[in-house]
């Protein structure tokens, strides 16, 4: 079963004061290239990362990665409309299931995708498989191809959230630990998961 997985890139950083928390450093790996290199280490067939707010340095980040790029024109209008122009790629019409990551999550491991995508195969891919923090949904989540024309009908800075409480699908929690709640949003976020915040 292939599943394929999209890399929401786009955002502007609006709360880390001026720097693009992307590109703060992890080890000294951009977090950009280290939440695509998770991705690309997982068993996930091919990945689109969509970039759209500073675009050239993001791709720069990601330069020598085995993963489609895909610029986002309309990336200021929020993340609908990130995960619309992601679920319009090409390369993932065809896949049994597409996973969304959010690319400012560095606790999330391949480890992590792979427990989404067994569970995801092993529902015979039907279902909506959603990481989790004990019983609080979370990131990433794998949407089934009945979901896909839904996600490309995403407008603005309307989410995912939409599609799932209209949908007649089952959602299933997979518990990631604090990992799938783990987003940086501030520098004081980025600092305490180990970063270091570059212009």
């Amino acid at each position: 079963m292939e599943i394929g997985g999209v890399l929401l890139a786009a955002g502007r950083s609006s709360r880390t004061e001026g720097h693009h928390k992307l590109l703060a450093e992890f080890d000294g790996v951009p977090l950009i290239r280290k939440s695509a290199q998770t991705m690309l280490h997982s068993k996930l067939s091919n990945i689109v990362a969509v970039v759209g707010y500073r675009s050239l340095d993001v791709e720069q980040a990601l330069r020598g990665l085995t993963l489609s790029i895909s610029h986002c024109d309309d990336f200021s209008l929020g993340m609908g409309a990130s995960l619309a122009h992601g679920f319009a790629h090409e390369s993932l019409r065809r896949c049994a299931g597409v996973l969304v990551m959010l690319a400012d999550m560095p606790e999330v491991t391949s480890d992590h995708i792979d427990q989404l995508l067994d569970v995801f195969v092993r529902s015979g891919g039907e279902q909506v498989v959603r990481g989790s923090h004990g019983s609080h949904p979370g990131h990433p989540v794998i949407f089934p191809p009945f979901l896909y024309q839904h996600m490309r009908e995403l407008r603005g800075d309307e989410g995912a959230r939409s599609v799932l409480r209209n949908a007649d699908i089952t959602t299933q929690l997979v518990d990631l630990g604090r990992a799938a709640l783990s987003d940086v949003d501030t520098p004081c976020a980025v600092a305490s998961a180990g970063g270091i915040l570059r212009s």
